[in-house]
């Protein structure tokens, strides 16, 4: 791999990698900030299917302007010794997944997780409020970074990896790819369908990570529900709270982040 991209981005270090796919750190030459490069390459395993959501994620990030959010720098298009590629460029996000905070043994209370709660359901607002709502598709705790803590707060929260990501005038225009995490995927994702309230099942399902130490496909479930009350030790609202956001059934579900925040507080 080239350690100069478009003879401005001097790659640093590679930060994740999959099939077709690699993620770098690198140094911006012309404005000395360090940015993060996704690197989608047209090899023997690439599907067109692979570079839509590719530009899709660029599109989308192209229009989005919020302190929690990666911003978008640079689209290129590139030919490399590995064949031809393009690269998104983005902000660096300073911080480390929840995944990998409790890997190290890191515990979030109640209040923590409350935190952690609202500021994701603030930036799920603005994103489902866009003029064609944003709708994330892949919220896990792989995908949430958090950054230093100071005082009371749990840390800088931010939501990262847009490459699922749907709007609902791609959705209403054609067909829909099925994408996301298994686990944190709520029912009607498998179907192809999305709506503002499939963030909120994801977003709840990585509360109850948090709360249990363990991914949901490693709990129990009747009839689709997530059964968490025996490994968290939390309050009955807030138990009751993460059953609606989890609830298999969209009729049973918080319809808007806005509803889910106001019921939190």
């Amino acid at each position: 791999m080239t350690q100069l991209l478009a003879d401005r981005y001097e790659i640093q270090q590679e930060l994740g990698r999959q099939t077709g796919r690699r993620t770098f750190l690198a140094r911006d030459r012309q404005t000395n900030q360090q940015v993060v490069i996704k690197l989608l390459l047209l090899g023997e395993d690439f599907e067109w299917q692979d570079l839509k959501l590719f530009e899709r994620e660029a599109a989308t990030l192209k229009t989005l302007e919020h302190p929690a959010i990666p911003r978008y720098l640079d689209y290129l298009d590139l030919d490399l010794e590995e064949g031809k590629g393009f690269a998104l460029v983005q902000t660096y996000v300073e911080g480390r997944s929840l995944e990998d905070h409790l890997a190290v043994g890191r515990t979030f209370s109640e209040a923590d997780v409350k935190q952690l709660a609202e500021a994701l359901l603030e930036i799920l607002i603005y994103l489902h409020s866009q003029e064609s709502p944003v709708i994330h598709r892949d919220i896990k705790p792989s995908n949430i970074l958090l950054g230093d803590r100071s005082g009371n707060s749990v840390g800088q929260v931010h939501l990262v990896d847009f490459g699922s990501v749907q709007t609902v005038a791609a959705q209403e225009g054609g067909t829909i790819t099925v994408v996301g995490t298994y686990g944190y995927m709520p029912p009607e994702q498998f179907g192809g369908r999305v709506t503002s309230a499939s963030d909120l099942f994801s977003l709840g399902a990585t509360l109850i990570f948090l709360i249990t130490g363990r991914h949901p496909t490693e709990l129990p479930q009747t009839d689709f529900q997530i059964r968490f009350r025996p490994l968290a030790q939390v309050s009955e609202p807030f138990a009751q709270w993460l059953e609606q956001m989890t609830a298999p059934a969209l009729s049973q579900r918080f319809a808007t982040a806005e509803e889910a925040l106001k019921t939190l507080h």
